[in-house]
């Protein structure tokens, strides 16, 4: 499984909103959980202002109902630190960092992250900017 979570702008809409300072935007938080081809399996939606490892923790809580043999997680450097004792802890979960090549320049596709990256860019093209989400 491989979780991300973008920031998306809102604006007049009801409903939970933050600012993400890390990317400067007002609004809400998607943040997803995807199979290894990259289908949705799980989202929650919330505020803006909450980091990464702790909207993670929101997701793998769900997953942790819905799925008893999660394993291994993907994620990128954004979940890294306390996040990995947590998902071993919670739920015996491995929780595999993949990094981009620091000799490559410009876009690298990542090992196992495509799949979450390409799923949030047909998820932003097919967006109701109306409905906030």
């Amino acid at each position: 499984m491989i979780p991300d979570s973008p920031s998306v702008k809102t604006i007049d809409v009801k409903g939970e909103r933050g600012f993400d300072a890390g990317k400067k935007v007002k609004g809400r938080k998607r943040h997803i959980l995807v199979d290894t081809l990259g289908l949705l399996v799980l989202i929650v939606v919330h505020s803006a202002a909450i980091q990464d490892r702790d909207g993670a923790k929101l997701v793998l809580e769900k997953a942790r109902l819905l799925f008893s043999r999660l394993r291994p997680i993907w994620v990128d450097g954004g979940y890294a630190r306390q996040l990995i004792d947590w998902v071993h802890g919670v739920g015996g979960w491995i929780l595999e960092i993949v990094k981009r090549n620091p000799e490559v320049q410009g876009f690298q596709a990542l090992p196992r992250r495509w799949a979450v990256e390409r799923r949030l860019g047909w998820l932003n093209r097919y967006r109701h900017p109306e409905k906030g989400l």
